[in-house]
């Protein structure tokens, strides 16, 4: 990783960067430890140039449009055809002009093909543009050994040697591939309960369920858990697939400020004097909804807070530990265990499988009648194939790994590197002048770039030094906010090169 500190130097923004903020939330017997996040303010002179950057993209945009509108220059996207001009447009052409005019110049930087395991090091297939990035073809060349800083490979387990890849491949020789049926008809194997009483033991709750797909946890299950009467307070910074089970499920939504306690106590107040609208009847729930880490800002929920919250206004808490599962606490066991807090103070327990234990799909965790509930209620349940043998094995062997049930402490070991790799790259940033957000001990890292151009030309001069990145920036961000995130893994080393 020495290497990688050297290559950063291309994109220092020296003269812009100030103080840092700190938001210490030490609030007395809440927190057992300091709590330290940082979200610097953006300086105004590089707001200004970034706002410019982007207006001087808008007018070359509309400029090219004009251009395409009298076919002077050839447009690749699609459009409608002459004959349908009257018809109800299926494409929205100001919706398209950031794709077009924006998106397109720097495309390069996603969607790239890896024909390796995405482990700490993966391999890339080369591919050219001929026209700007509207198409690409393969040049066959294949970039080997990029470091990976893009993965959410949090412990390392995303890997095709070792005992999950050999336990993976004995059940696929045994139960096969797909299961071609849904839990509830002909799809249940044993590995299935097997996997959901490990899971619940992990969590320490009574019960557990899994699903085949992340997403469709949080988007299926919220509809299931709340409907028309209900109301759901949502961070509003949340991930796409809990807004669209709030907004799937019918019930009213409130945003609250990020991780501002005061902005979710007045909400829950004004919820409860005022009621429902109209008729100011007693709301038949209010679902407080939050994530254990925020993959966009690297911050970690004030979970005590939110806690005290929920029981002082008796309302239900659904917790996402997407990124925060096998990646924080002592035990690797999510922002539960980092803070120390008991797993029967949150209602709804939800996380993935797809990042720290490196397979696929997520679950839903909580009390018995929670889980019994949904097992009958659920979309996602009732509707969905199983998930595949080879895949709950991973999640088993993974899992039981990270416990110390395998008989060795290679799992515990995989949770301190990960922390130790976390503080020191975030360490060796800050040292070296660069803006990053998030908490101390949250293994995604944003780093801010700021201006619309270093989107892609970051991106492209990471690769260049055999290290991939993921860039990020609007309409994923703020407009001033672009940023690269890296992704840390306890696979990394301190001493790894190019």
């Amino acid at each position: 990783m020495s290497m990688f500190f050297m290559m950063l130097q291309y994109s220092r923004f020296s003269g812009f960067l100030v103080a840092q903020v700190h938001s210490d939330s030490h609030h007395g017997s809440l927190y057992s430890r300091p709590f330290i996040e940082s979200f610097e303010e953006t300086p105004m002179l590089v707001a200004v140039l970034t706002y410019m950057g982007y207006g001087i993209l808008t007018i070359f945009g509309y400029l090219r449009d004009f251009l395409r509108h009298w076919k002077i220059e050839r447009c690749h996207i699609a459009r409608e055809r002459e004959v349908q001009k009257d018809f109800v447009p299926l494409y929205q052409d100001f919706e398209n002009f950031y794709t077009r005019n924006l998106y397109m110049r720097i495309r390069d930087n996603w969607n790239r093909p890896i024909c390796s395991v995405p482990g700490a090091k993966m391999d890339l297939m080369e591919r050219a543009s001929h026209d700007y990035n509207w198409t690409f073809e393969y040049t066959g060349r294949v970039v080997q050994d990029v470091i990976n800083l893009g993965s959410y490979n949090y412990l390392g387990f995303a890997e095709n040697t070792g005992p999950c890849a050999d336990s993976a491949a004995e059940v696929t020789m045994k139960y096969g591939v797909g299961v071609a049926s849904t839990r509830q008809e002909t799809g249940n194997l044993d590995r299935h309960e097997e996997m959901e009483k490990l899971v619940a033991k992990f969590l320490g709750v009574e019960s557990a369920m899994a699903f085949g797909m992340g997403f469709a946890t949080n988007s299926m299950n919220i509809p299931a858990l709340a409907g028309k009467g209900c109301l759901i307070l949502s961070d509003e910074l949340n991930h796409a697939s809990l807004v669209l089970g709030a907004r799937l499920s019918g019930s009213i939504i409130r945003v609250f400020k990020h991780n501002n306690m005061q902005s979710l106590e007045k909400l829950l107040r004004e919820a409860i004097v005022h009621g429902q609208p109209r008729t100011h009847r007693p709301w038949k729930k209010i679902l407080i909804v939050v994530e254990g880490i925020y993959s966009m800002e690297g911050s970690i929920v004030h979970l005590p807070e939110v806690i005290a919250l929920k029981k002082h206004y008796r309302a239900y808490l659904y917790l996402d530990e997407a990124h925060s599962i096998g990646a924080l606490g002592p035990r690797g066991r999510g922002v539960v265990d980092y803070f120390g807090l008991d797993p029967c103070d949150v209602d709804v327990m939800m996380g993935t499988f797809t990042k720290s234990f490196g397979a696929a799909g997520g679950y839903i965790a909580g009390k018995r009648e929670l889980i019994e509930y949904l097992r009958s209620h659920s979309h996602s349940a009732v509707y969905a194939t199983s998930m595949s043998p080879p895949v709950v094995e991973q999640i088993i062997t993974s899992m039981k790994c990270i416990m110390g049930e395998d008989g060795t402490a290679i799992g515990r070991e995989r949770v301190r590197q990960l922390a130790e790799n976390t503080v020191y790259f975030r360490k060796r940033l800050r040292e070296m002048g660069f803006i990053i957000y998030g908490n101390n001990d949250s293994p995604v890292i944003p780093m801010m770039l700021y201006m619309p151009a270093k989107i892609g030309a970051f991106g492209r001069e990471m690769l260049k030094r055999n290290i991939g990145v993921v860039v990020v920036g609007f309409p994923a961000t703020p407009i001033i906010e672009s940023r690269a995130r890296f992704c840390i893994s306890a696979a990394h080393t301190k001493d790894m090169s190019g």
